[in-house]
């Protein structure tokens, strides 16, 4: 068993007037993939550090396997780490490279070299483990640390931003074979990145983190279908949620949302919540788009149009405000033309106009 509990953990930078992390509790469970997400100066590389022991927290505590290792240093915890750069050693052969920490830690010869082979093997090295890094493509260098960071069989993987230094074919490659190593290998592993994709491929659970603190925390699919916060639902997705200004107005057949000047049904749990300001949430991708005018559609006007090959990204202006629409890729339309949009009412999200949370049975 090798899970991580992360119990109220604070740490402020000398002279920083807000908390790196704030009052933070996390558990990571045995064998778990999990994903801190967020942009930069959220706090999830300090608290990655904090786990990995290169760091000290000012308050809370940390404890791997059941064992509190708030003040253990870094090489009594039991764990592995790989870095955003390869850190491999030029002179030294792959093979020296992946053996390095079993030889610092005085194992014998022959169990290095086995379990040398091993990781190799798991990482499709066994054919570059006479090679020095220089003739080896940077993915392969990639492979090389993860093979040094899971040889030591440690239980716990810690990682921060790895893929970050690849181009982006090497990271969507080596991202599938990520999670494949990962799952075989069993450990637990804690994972940081900004890169919100990474964090929806990759996860069993990602904590969306900003400012210090932990936004959402739940599986990806989950927090990316029902964000809590406008912070979450704005952060994750490529393009990122649409946000409309919208009032509640109530009459005798129900509640409405009055957008500019045009109306649209709004579900019943919106009644409290009558002349009030609100956020209308949805994903470019639970947009429908028509180029002929439909009953009852919100009207439109195009002012971008960007063919993608698998979608027809287009950004349209509603009254005031923008919206980014994921139409199919056979979808044709000119800048400056109409369309009419409509969402299904199970695909909308409701937040309040002033904190930015979701609204009370409007997730």
């Amino acid at each position: 068993m090798a899970d991580i509990v992360i119990d109220h953990l604070v740490k402020t930078y000398p002279g920083a007037t807000a908390r790196a992390t704030d009052d933070v509790s996390l558990t990571v469970a045995d064998g778990e993939f999990l994903v801190l997400v967020g942009p930069s100066g959220c706090g999830k590389t300090t608290l990655l550090r904090m786990v990995a022991g290169l760091e000290s927290p000012d308050g809370g505590t940390i404890a791997i396997a059941g064992r509190d290792v708030t003040d253990l240093p870094a090489r009594e915890r039991r764990l592995s780490m790989v870095f955003q750069s390869y850190a491999i050693f030029p002179h030294l052969r792959v093979r020296q490279n992946i053996g390095f920490g079993l030889t610092m830690r005085k194992v014998p010869k022959d169990e290095v070299d086995r379990r040398v082979r091993d990781a190799a093997a798991v990482l499709e090295l066994s054919d570059y483990l006479d090679r020095y890094p220089a003739q080896l493509s940077g993915g392969q260098r990639q492979r090389v640390a993860v093979a040094r960071a899971i040889v030591v069989d440690a239980g716990v993987l810690l990682m921060d931003e790895p893929l970050s230094n690849l181009d982006a074919l090497l990271r969507l490659q080596f991202r599938a074979e990520l999670k494949r190593i990962v799952r075989r290998v069993g450990a637990t592993t804690l994972y940081v990145t900004h890169d919100q994709a990474e964090a929806m491929s990759l996860g069993d659970r990602v904590a969306v983190m900003r400012a210090g603190r932990i936004a959402q925390l739940g599986p990806p699919i989950e927090v990316y279908d029902h964000p809590t916060e406008r912070f979450v639902g704005g952060f994750l997705g490529a393009p990122p949620m649409n946000f409309v200004p919208a009032t509640v107005r109530v009459n005798g057949t129900g509640p409405s949302l009055h957008i500019g000047e045009q109306v649209l049904p709004a579900p019943e749990h919106l009644d409290p919540y009558r002349d009030r300001a609100v956020l209308l949430g949805v994903r470019a991708e639970n947009l429908e788009v028509s180029t002929a005018e439909q009953p009852g559609w919100l009207t439109a006007r195009v002012e971008v149009v960007e063919p993608t090959g698998a979608s027809v990204l287009l950004t349209v202006r509603l009254g005031e405000h923008e919206l980014k629409v994921q139409a199919p890729p056979t979808f044709r339309v000119e800048p400056d033309s109409t369309v009419w949009l409509r969402s299904p009412a199970q695909s909308l999200r409701f937040y309040d106009a002033e904190t930015g949370l979701v609204l009370a049975g409007a997730a």
